[in-house]
Protein backbone atom coordinates (compact mmCIF):
# COMPACT_ATOMS: atom_id res chain seq x y z
CA UNK A 1 0.00 0.00 0.00
CA UNK A 2 1.27 3.40 -0.79
CA UNK A 3 1.93 5.86 1.21
CA UNK A 4 -0.40 9.19 0.42
CA UNK A 5 1.83 12.16 -0.23
CA UNK A 6 2.20 14.78 2.31
CA UNK A 7 0.62 12.34 4.97
CA UNK A 8 2.91 10.93 7.64
CA UNK A 9 2.87 8.85 10.80
CA UNK A 10 5.44 8.29 13.50
CA UNK A 11 5.59 6.36 16.42
CA UNK A 12 7.05 7.65 19.91
CA UNK A 13 7.12 5.88 23.36
CA UNK A 14 6.48 7.92 26.84
CA UNK A 15 8.96 7.75 29.27
CA UNK A 16 8.24 7.31 32.62
CA UNK A 17 8.61 11.25 33.33
CA UNK A 18 5.48 11.47 30.67
CA UNK A 19 8.07 13.35 28.26
CA UNK A 20 8.18 11.79 24.38
CA UNK A 21 10.49 12.68 21.64
CA UNK A 22 9.58 13.64 18.40
CA UNK A 23 11.30 11.82 15.72
CA UNK A 24 13.78 13.64 13.69
CA UNK A 25 11.79 13.82 10.20
CA UNK A 26 8.75 15.13 12.01
CA UNK A 27 11.45 17.86 13.80
CA UNK A 28 13.04 18.61 10.30
CA UNK A 29 9.87 18.65 8.28
CA UNK A 30 7.96 21.22 10.92
CA UNK A 31 11.70 22.81 11.42
CA UNK A 32 10.81 22.03 15.64
CA UNK A 33 14.17 23.53 16.76
CA UNK A 34 15.52 22.94 20.46
CA UNK A 35 13.88 25.60 22.97
CA UNK A 36 10.75 25.92 21.15
CA UNK A 37 7.41 25.74 22.33
CA UNK A 38 4.17 23.34 21.13
CA UNK A 39 0.81 23.55 21.91
CA UNK A 40 -0.76 20.16 22.49
CA UNK A 41 -4.88 20.43 22.07
CA UNK A 42 -6.88 18.22 23.82
CA UNK A 43 -10.40 16.66 23.26
CA UNK A 44 -11.48 13.56 24.75
CA UNK A 45 -13.74 12.39 22.44
CA UNK A 46 -11.37 12.84 19.23
CA UNK A 47 -8.07 12.80 20.94
CA UNK A 48 -4.65 14.96 20.89
CA UNK A 49 -3.11 17.16 18.64
CA UNK A 50 0.20 19.10 17.77
CA UNK A 51 -0.67 21.79 14.86
CA UNK A 52 2.20 23.00 13.12
CA UNK A 53 3.47 26.14 14.92
CA UNK A 54 2.92 28.65 12.27
CA UNK A 55 -0.93 27.25 12.08
CA UNK A 56 -1.58 27.55 15.65
CA UNK A 57 -3.77 31.19 15.81
CA UNK A 58 -5.96 29.26 12.68
CA UNK A 59 -6.49 25.67 15.11
CA UNK A 60 -6.95 28.07 18.31
CA UNK A 61 -9.86 29.57 17.14
CA UNK A 62 -11.30 26.54 15.86
CA UNK A 63 -11.48 24.63 18.36
CA UNK A 64 -12.21 27.12 20.93
CA UNK A 65 -14.49 28.97 19.04
CA UNK A 66 -17.69 26.04 19.32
Amino acid sequence: MDKPEGKYAWTVTVGTKGQIVLPKEARDLFDINPGDSLIILGDKERGMAIPPKNEFSKFFEKVFKN
